[in-house]
């Protein structure tokens, strides 16, 4: 399957909850905490997958690549620094 069966594969099971989920308030009452929750955390769901959709989109812009070198850094770079978590050089841990 491609991605963007899958995406609207998604998108359909996001329906259905979310019809489920209208259905459940009916039921037991919109005003209880986990109620508001789940309607909550169904709507995140949604907007997760709309997110989804436009980075899958073919023409969404991808970030550049930087290129990193596999040369040596210059040690000239850390000569004011300290080895982190081992305290500097020239002296002792208290």
């Amino acid at each position: 399957m491609s991605v963007h069966d899958e995406l609207t594969r998604i998108q359909r099971c996001l329906d259905d909850l979310a019809r489920s989920v209208g259905r459940l308030e009916q039921q037991i009452g919109g005003d209880g905490l986990e109620v508001r929750r789940v309607r909550t955390d169904a709507a995140h769901l949604r907007e997760s997958v709309a997110l989804l959709r436009q980075a899958a989109a073919p023409d969404a812009p991808r970030p550049d690549l930087v290129t990193i070198s596999d040369a040596p850094y210059d040690l000239s770079l850390w000569t004011d620094s300290d080895d982190e978590g081992l305290g500097a050089r020239d002296r002792r841990a208290p």
